[in-house]
Parts: C-alpha cells; structure tokens; sequence
C-alpha cells in the first residue's frame, strides 16, 4: 500500500525530508528547534519569498516532485542573486492533501536540496500543514558580504541594459506543454527546471551594477519595474536578442511568435542589469539602453527599437 502524508503524519514527514539537509557554516542551528540561527557577518540580510501553487505555478503531470522542488529553490535563490548577494539559508513552508503520497513529499525535498547544493546554501526548517492542493512556499536569505545591495532604482540615463541567462525557454515550453506536447525536450525541460545565472548576480554587483533585477515575468515587464523605479526611459533593441533554433521551432509549430517568447516570457530567471557601458561584465549581452523621460516618452517607459510595445508586456498575478 502506497504510504501516504496521512499515514506518515507531520512529524514523520519532517524526520523523513530534513535528514538528508545538510548545514552550510554561515547555519548555527539547523532544522529541529522552535527556529533556525544563521548567522549575519555582514550584519545585513536579504530575504525574499515565493509561493508555488497547484494548478497555478505548476501540474502534477506536467512536472516531477523533484522538478517542482528545483524550481522552487530556484525562483528565490535568483531574486537574492539579482541584489547581488550570495544566498545563504532557505526555509520551506509545505502544505499538501492527506492523500499525497510521502514519496512525492520525499522527492520534493531532495530538489529543494539538490538545487540549494549548486550554491552551498542550507535549508534550515520550515513548516507543514494541510491544504486541499500542494502548496510550496520558500523563503531564501542572503548576505551582501560588505557590498551595497544592487537596487532596481539604480538606472541613470548613459546606461546600457544587458542580460545574462536564457530568455524565452520556459515561456516556449509553456506553449508546448498546453498544446499536449513533449517537445522540444530542451524548452518543456527549461519550464519544469529553470537554469538561473546565478554567479552573475554577484559579479555584476562588483562590476558595477547600477541596477538589476531577474526576469521571472517577462524582460519588458521586468525592465519596467526598473524604469519606474529609477524614473528613466528603457529601449529594448530587438536585433541584439537571440532567438535560439529550439524557440522558432517552437514558433513555427504553434503559430507564436519566437521574439514574443523572449520579450515577454519569464520563469528563466536570467539577470538583467544597468551598467556604465565600461562596466559591464564579460558574458553578458547589451540589449538596450537607459535614457532621461521626456513629453513623448514619460519616465518608467519601456520600448522595444523605439516603439512602444502594443502586446502583453508579461506576466501579471492578478491579470483575469
């Protein structure tokens, strides 16, 4: 009989997912008290959380327990890095159907684990509970290691904008999986388990930075928040942005597109930043450019080769 959340209980399922977390050195004390102790050399943190629900942020049968856990390490280890701090902890807040089977609570955990590794970051405790659907919650933190935090409202005019990371994937492989399809297996793979740039955040924080923030709703409405929050005018020029062959196959297919995937798709969590144009980072591709507001262009506009951009700019939560 297959052992489900229901039989094993809360404390079974904390046993059977923490011991294999293993405690990084910035961790003072791990899972098993009323709270972890991480500590702070810099005497400043950065926290940031996600949530992933079913049904909206993922499905069973499109994506493994282990998928959604990589993914969701993933989606907040990119925000820290886009601050341009090194991650430190991560906390797990579960909550799930009795009827889950443990072994999908299991697998979860050890993608959670696995993607945290790629960094040396600890999970250091969490929560469980139950709920009519699977809900994963993760909150990361991170340490500026005596850096400024790399802030969204850093852009001034003279800047260019580039990207590290991959643009257009995961939206690609969104098209496929809600069309019925498996292919390409490069794209439905980039959905179910993003690829962050993660060394990059840091980096472009030494070199520079003047602002940077991680695509996870789409590079123009990402660039958005930039503009608004640094009162500037962003262009997009369209040339400079690769299309790989996996996208336009993609595009072909469905109709879509494939500059349409890398303007407004996000859940790649590439890096996008504002840069002197000495300054930035070997890598990473120049896009675009910062500019003042003006009567035709207000501050907090993004354009794409000059022009406003008419379609969706990306992914809008509470969008109907």
């Amino acid at each position: 009989m297959t052992e489900t959340l229901g039989s094993t209980g809360e404390f079974g399922l904390i046993a059977a997912v923490t011991k294999g977390f293993p405690q990084g050195e910035d961790v003072l004390v791990g899972p098993g008290d009323d709270a972890a102790v991480v500590a702070v050399p810099d005497g400043r943190m950065v926290i940031t959380t996600d949530l992933l629900v079913e049904g909206r942020h993922f499905r069973r049968d499109w994506s493994s327990a282990y998928d959604v856990g990589r993914k969701a390490a993933a989606q907040n280890l990119a925000d820290v890095v886009a601050m341009g701090a090194r991650p430190t902890a991560l906390v797990v807040g579960f909550g799930a159907p009795t009827d889950l089977p443990t072994a999908w609570a299991v697998e979860l955990s050890q993608g959670l684990a696995d993607e945290a590794d790629l960094l040396g970051v600890s999970i250091v405790g969490g929560d469980t509970v139950q709920s009519d659907k699977v809900v994963v919650s993760v909150t990361a933190f991170g340490s500026l290691d005596g850096r400024r935090p790399v802030l969204r409202s850093g852009a001034r005019p003279g800047d260019e904008v580039a990207v590290a990371g991959r643009l257009g994937w995961a939206e690609a492989g969104f098209a496929v999986l809600t069309r019925g399809f498996r292919s390409p297996r490069s794209v439905v793979d980039a959905h179910r388990r993003p690829q962050p740039p993660y060394a990059e955040g840091p980096r472009a924080a030494i070199a520079g930075a003047s602002a940077m923030c991680d695509v996870s709703d789409g590079l123009i409405a990402d660039l958005r928040h930039i503009a608004e929050a640094s009162q500037v005018v962003i262009d997009v020029r369209s040339q400079a942005l690769a299309v790989p062959e996996p996208l336009e196959a993609v595009a072909a297919a469905t109709g879509l597109d494939a500059l349409t995937f890398v303007l407004t798709g996000g859940e790649d969590h590439a890096l996008v930043g504002t840069f002197e144009p000495a300054d930035v980072p070997d890598g990473w591709t120049v896009v675009g450019s910062v500019a003042e507001g003006n009567q035709d262009l207000p501050a907090g506009t993004v354009t794409v080769d000059g022009a406003a951009y008419a379609a969706p700019a990306g992914h809008a939560h509470f969008a109907s």
